[in-house]
């Protein structure tokens, strides 16, 4: 009976491993991939052509009203679904780790070589699920996700990471990858989680699975799912540490490259939310409901028990731990540089089976590490009962806490090596940073751990598993923080000093040193261990850390995202712009221009030929010299292309009144995080190419136009404050029409009626369909109004 099972096991197997695709498939999709493009800017400027002008002036308060209230609704249902995620995922990961450990402490009380083999197993399914998942359902959601979502809301859209099915492969993802062992955390997916999930809210829904109402249609420009993708990376945060502030702020400090007053609220009422949806559930599972979850599932290390001061003589070894938090973050950052481009060029090129195959031998280093090193450590005896009675040591096997026995000889002995690996990093890490807990490690133990854990992080991120890289950094640092401690209490002699305070230090010095985040990181670090008391010694940590760690590379997410081909704009413009001008950077580009009446062979052939996605659209004036009209989009051009209602047989401008009838502002937005309409599936007649098209009423009349001398750090600046994706450059212009001051921007409301209406998606709600004083001279037509005559 058991050859029978093991032989149906054995062709189970092999029949999965036949439908993975070959290495010649998967190579085959990846340059299909590639030959579209792998990224995309976004349109967070708001078109403001004719179907826009439109819509606008038909909505009134009441539809102000509506929309603002759906962003705070979206924005609770932003917190509520990734607070569930984050309980789904932290349940899971500990049942399964304390399902894990339970078996194996369980059978090596007969036998540690069946321990062992249970342990293998265990670890090695949880992992191959996690990868198979990723490779053949969403190859999206490898990695931490932080830098494609960075990107995202610096203006470039990777394909495919906002998708449903990303979601999903996140999710289950992270629960194989850290539920089987990997040295990853689950911190970074869950900003991506939360990224996906206010995706899939602001778009509606899913169109693919049928998930779509029409009511929360309504977010339909890349403006405003920025903003929610904005509430989902700290909520993502604020789930993953219990720390809502910190969420606010990581997303402000590393993600986001647009902020404003409105977003603010927002993004604070999302991890509000979270904060309320997670402490929900950690009540509810302190009734024992939730299996092997206990108050080891939700991170918060509380430490406000351990060093209540600090003198001035500690803040020596204290900067030392930032010097080598930044030195050992910046070697992390270079080697795992080195290891992603490697298993880029040459590794995963081969196909997924390799991608598995390398995950699955990394689960069996991993296991073999975490479950043999131990084997070769001494067991210490116990502490006093008498001066530790907070503390049960031994632990019972297969819980979570300190003290854990591990092939001892004698009941009263631990494995402090074993303490450390024989939990989930949770767990260890609140060991790490416990307090009143002298000696439990030896400076042997700490420093196998420290280097065996860092090789097996440096490895294992960038294989093709959802991997974060917070609770790792933390463990790490944490393990040298404490290494630190030890020798302060030994050196200086002090009852005082806790080797739990230089544990927290040394992995905030880690994270900064690695992803060099300040404000953010420090605000996380309090919340996380809830002693306000050592802000001043983790800002010090943090700010040495950094210092170090920038002299020799960027950050983390910085030099992954470059990696992956995503061109971030970062925060301030190289210097060399500055002795560059705007026709310097323009000087070797060929300019590809629409005439205003276009004939649609001649549209068909350029979007064919080019793969720019904005064109100019020029005209001639009266006196025959060219006049710019404004700037059409690829994706506009398309949906023209596709539906073919505003074909026409002569080249002559249309009647614009015709034009309201035929098109909605919906039809021209693109689908979230996918390629949409493609030149390629539009057919056209021999008749159909012989047409026109007037680019008038889809055009956009005020695109942002800069003087060809104007300082390339200037049209830099311009171009990411504005999160802008085309910046017109033209020779200086001949007259001045007006002069605006801030006195001119400070409009007074008027109800008559002959005034001119503005609106936009960036204006505060209470102000939207107010009227604004225009002076306009009565020879003057407005711009738009001049190029939608009908001739």
């Amino acid at each position: 009976m058991l050859q029978n099972h093991i032989q149906n096991g054995i062709e189970t197997a092999r029949l999965v491993w036949s439908q993975i695709p070959s290495s010649e498939e998967a190579e085959l999709e990846e340059l299909a991939r590639n030959s579209n493009g792998g990224v995309e800017s976004l349109d967070y400027e708001v078109i403001e052509n004719y179907a826009y002008r439109e819509e606008q002036a038909q909505r009134g308060k009441l539809y102000v009203w509506y929309y603002v209230m759906l962003k705070w609704f979206f924005s609770l249902l932003i917190g509520i679904g990734t607070g569930l995620a984050a309980i789904f995922i932290n349940l899971a990961v500990e049942n399964f780790s304390g399902w894990k450990y339970a078996a194996t402490f369980s059978i090596i009380q007969h036998s540690y070589f069946a321990g062992f083999l249970v342990y293998i197993i265990f670890n090695l399914a949880l992992v191959f699920s996690s990868v198979f998942i990723v490779t053949q359902f969403a190859p999206a959601a490898a990695g931490s996700g932080i830098p494609e979502i960075k990107g995202y809301l610096n203006g470039v859209d990777a394909h495919g990471i906002l998708l449903f099915r990303t979601l999903i492969g996140k999710i289950f993802g992270s629960i194989g990858s850290v539920g089987g062992g990997l040295a990853l955390g689950k911190e970074g997916p869950l900003v991506h989680t939360g990224a996906c999930i206010a995706s899939l809210v602001g778009q509606g829904g899913s169109t693919k699975y049928h998930l779509n109402p029409r009511w929360l249609q309504i977010f339909e420009s890349d403006r405003d799912r920025r903003d929610l993708v904005t509430c989902g990376c700290a909520a993502g945060v604020s789930a993953a540490f219990r720390a809502p502030v910190g969420g606010v702020l990581f997303a402000l400090e590393e993600v986001t490259s647009w902020w404003r007053s409105h977003l603010m609220w927002r993004v604070f009422f999302t991890s509000a939310v979270v904060a309320v949806v997670v402490r929900s559930a950690m009540g509810l599972c302190k009734s024992g409901k939730c299996g092997h979850f206990g108050s080891g599932g939700f991170i918060i290390w509380d430490i406000s028990g351990g060093q209540e001061d600090y003198s001035f003589q500690e803040m020596l070894p204290m900067a030392i731990i930032g010097v080598i938090g930044g030195l050992l973050g910046a070697l992390f950052n270079q080697l795992t540089l080195y290891m992603t481009r490697w298993r880029r060029n040459y590794l995963h090129k081969k196909g997924n089976r390799v991608k598995i195959l390398e995950a699955c031998i990394l689960s069996l280093v991993t296991s073999l590490i975490s479950f043999g090193l131990p084997l070769l450590r001494k067991c210490s005896p116990c502490p006093d009962s008498e001066t530790n009675p907070d503390f049960e040591c031994p632990r019972p096997p297969g819980t979570y806490g300190n003290f854990v026995n591990f092939h001892c000889s004698k009941d009263k002995e631990y494995n402090d090596l074993a303490t450390i690996f024989f939990n989930t990093q949770d767990d260890a890490i609140r060991n790490l940073f416990s307090a009143k807990t002298f000696r439990e490690y030896s400076a042997q133990s700490l420093i196998t751990f420290l280097v065996m854990f860092y090789s097996l992080a440096v490895v294992t991120f960038g294989s093709a598993v959802p991997a974060g890289q917070f609770v790792p950094g933390i463990m790490i640092g944490s393990t040298y923080g404490r290494l630190v401690g030890m020798f302060v209490v030994k050196f200086y002699q002090k009852l005082n000093v806790e080797e739990g305070t230089y544990a927290l230090l040394g992995a905030a010095s880690f994270l900064g040193g690695s992803m060099r985040m300040t404000v953010s990181l420090c605000v996380i670090m309090v919340e996380i261990t809830n002693n306000l008391q050592l802000l001043p010694l983790i800002m010090l940590v943090l700010l040495i850390s950094k210092a170090v760690g920038d002299v020799f590379n960027e950050g983390l997410y910085e030099e992954q995202a470059r990696l992956r081909g995503i061109p971030l704009l970062e925060s301030r413009p190289k210097q060399y712009m500055r002795n560059m001008t705007a026709k310097d950077a323009c000087k070797n580009q060929q300019v590809v221009c629409f005439s205003r009446v276009a004939k649609v062979s001649d549209i068909v052939s350029v979007l064919r030929n080019k793969k720019h996605n904005g064109f100019p659209v020029v005209d001639h004036g009266r006196s025959r010299e060219p006049l710019v009209m404004g700037l059409i989009l690829r994706s506009h051009l398309l949906v023209l292309l596709q539906s073919k209602i505003d074909f026409q047989n002569n080249p002559f401008p249309c009647d614009i009144r015709s034009i309201s009838n035929r098109h909605h502002l919906s039809d021209f937005v693109k689908p979230v995080s996918s390629k949409g309409v493609s030149i390629e599936k539009i057919y056209l007649t021999h008749d159909e190419l012989e047409m026109y098209i007037d680019l008038t009423p889809f055009l956009n009349p005020s695109p942002y136009v800069v003087p060809e001398d104007m300082s390339l750090a200037k049209v830099y600046n311009l171009f990411r404050q504005l999160g802008l994706r085309h910046i017109f450059v033209v020779p200086q212009p001949s007259r001045i029409v007006g002069l605006i001051t801030r006195k001119d921007l400070l409009l007074e409301e008027d109800q008559d009626s002959a005034t001119v209406e503005l609106q936009s998606t960036s204006v505060r709600a209470p102000q939207v369909g107010r009227t604004l004083r225009w002076h306009v001279h009565s020879d003057q037509q407005p711009l738009l109004d001049s190029l939608l005559i009908h001739e």
